[in-house]
Formats: structure tokens, C-alpha cells, sequence
């Protein structure tokens, strides 16, 4: 049966980004517990220097719902990150592949990737702010409600946008391989395991084939991006007043190294998560699961 919405039209991107949106919210909002560990683990390691200890540590001191810390920013600032990022990600594959036919499809992923994650952080950067603050401070306030207008009357405006060049520096990085990574990974499952084209493949089998592509997209990606998380974590919560003084203090080993066997438990499953409800929405839709590029060839009759 032929999808009610047509390929590369308004409308498709427009439930590309829906599809986006719903995705990210959810998978994030379901791992938030990772997450509050994870900030605390950054921003106080001596404290907080294991998982299990660490969430030991949280739920005695701070009540069990010390984990759900931060959970509308999860939800919502996550879920707009999504829409954009996803969304502008089929957007821009599109116009690069048209317009740069002579590039190579690593080239049109990279940018098209990029492209979408410059918007998504500007997106994503105020709620960003408040979440972390609110996960690490937990006399900042509750979640969004009083977060958003306490920092403003602390920090004003650049409160919300102090932490975009790194975030920036963590997602561009992260966005770029991730994509790539998901791209190759799902070609490599058809061409070598499946040994069979998307199109001959059942719906459920193409499901699983992402779900595979975005487990591996975020894993590596996640190695690329720690550096940068660990940056926004110790600005955000006044660690370090400078992206250099933020390195300083943690030290180019730790940059590298800590909280990554956190970040890979939450990334990995997280990414899988967004990509398998992502295309499960293209599916209901009756659209063709992600992967692969389509150029546009130009009537010269």
C-alpha cells in the first residue's frame, strides 16, 4: 500500500522531524537515572567514581527520585534536539546529494549531519543549561518551570548559550559519526549478513538492521564526543569559567576517560532506541526504513 505522504516533500521532513521528536524524547526520558549519574559523576568524580556506588550514593543521600532529577528537560530539550536533528538530517541529504553529485556519500552524510546539528544545538542549548544544574544542584530548583526563569534572573540571556560552543564541539563530532557510522553499518548489514537489498528485506528485518546500525553509531560516537561532555558538564556548573580552564582542571587523560563506561551504557542503547522508533514511525507511515542515499537525477530529455 503507497504512503500517504509522498518522499522529500514538506510533509515528509515534517514527520521526519515529528518522527525525530517523539524518538529522542522518549529514548532519553527513559534513561534519565544514567544520566544524573553521569553529571555528578562529572562534576564531583571523587565523590561519585563508580555506577553502582554512584547510584548508591544518590538514592541514600538524596531519595530515590533524586534519579528522575532533570526528566523534563530529558523529555522536552531532547526531543526538540531530535526533531531538528533528524528532520534537517533527511533535508539536507537530500540537497547535498542533489547538488554535489561528483562527492562521495561519506561527504553528503558528513554535511548533511553537521548541518542539522548546528540547528539542533541552538535548539537544545537553554534547556541544556537548566537540566545539568538542575541534576548536579539539587537546591537549583525542580525541572523546567522555576529553572528557566531562575537562571535567566541569575545569568540573563547568555546563561542559556554559555555552553553551545562546546556542546557544539561534543554533538558536531558525535552527529557526524554517529550518522556516518549508522549509514555504513546498516549498508554492511545488507551487503554482507542479510546478503540481500532493503526493499527484499521484511519490515521486521529492516527494524532489526537498525536497530544494529544505531547500537554501533552510538558507541563510536560516543568515544568522540566524551572530551566535550565533560566540558559542558564543568562549565555548566561553574567548575570552570573557560573551555580552557575547564581542561585544565580535569586533565587530558580524564577528558578521554571519565564517566565513558557511563556515556557508552547510556549512548549506545539510547541511539538504537531513537533509530528504531524513528523508522518504526516510518514504517507505520509506510515509508522505507533510513539508510542508503537516493540522488536526483536531472531529465536531460
Amino acid at each position: 500500500m503507497k504512503s500517504s505522504v509522498e518522499e522529500f516533500t514538506p510533509g515528509y521532513y515534517g514527520l521526519c522531524a515529528a518522527g525525530g521528536m517523539l524518538s529522542a524524547g522518549a529514548a532519553h526520558l527513559a534513561i534519565t537515572p544514567f544520566d544524573v549519574l553521569k553529571v555528578n559523576m562529572q562534576v564531583n568524580p571523587i565523590k561519585y567514581h563508580g555506577i553502582l556506588s554512584g547510584f548508591s550514593t544518590l538514592c541514600r543521600e538524596e531519595g530515590a527520585s533524586a534519579l528522575w532529577r532533570g526528566w523534563s528537560g530529558k523529555l522536552i530539550g531532547y526531543g526538540i534536539q531530535g526533531g531538528f536533528r533528524f528532520g534537517l538530517y533527511e533535508y539536507f541529504k537530500k540537497v547535498y546529494g542533489d547538488l554535489l553529485v561528483d562527492q562521495s556519500n561519506g561527504v553528503i552524510f558528513f554535511l548533511s549531519s553537521s548541518s542539522a546539528q548546528v540547528f539542533a544545538d541552538v535548539a537544545l542549548s537553554p534547556f541544556e543549561a537548566v537540566k545539568i544544574r538542575v541534576q548536579a544542584q539539587s537546591s537549583f530548583a525542580k525541572g523546567l518551570g522555576d529553572g528557566f526563569p531562575k537562571l535567566y534572573a541569575k545569568e540573563g540571556f547568555y546563561g542559556f548559550y554559555k555552553g553551545l560552543l562546546p556542546l557544539w564541539c561534543r554533538n558536531l563530532p558525535f552527529s557526524m559519526i554517529m550518522f556516518t557510522t549508522f549509514e555504513n553499518s546498516v549498508e554492511l548489514m545488507y551487503k554482507n549478513i542479510l546478503r540481500r537489498k532493503k526493499e527484499d528485506c521484511s519490515r521486521a528485518q529492516q527494524l532489526v538492521v537498525t536497530c544494529f546500525g544505531g547500537y554501533v553509531a552510538g558507541a563510536v560516537g560516543t568515544v568522540v564526543s566524551n572530551p566535550a561532555d565533560n566540558i559542558v558538564s564543568a562549565l555548566y556548573n561553574k567548575k570552570a569559567s573557560t573551555v580552557m580552564q575547564a581542561v585544565k582542571n580535569i586533565g587530558i587523560r580524564n577528558l578521554f576517560t571519565r564517566s565513558l563506561p557511563i556515556r557508552i551504557a547510556i549512548v549506545g542503547p539510547v541511539v538504537s532506541l531513537q533509530w528504531f522508533f524513528y523508522d518504526s514511525i516510518k514504517v507505520l507511515n509506510r515509508l522505507p526504513t533510513s539508510g542508503g542515499l537516493r540522488r536526483h537525477l536531472i531529465n536531460t530529455e
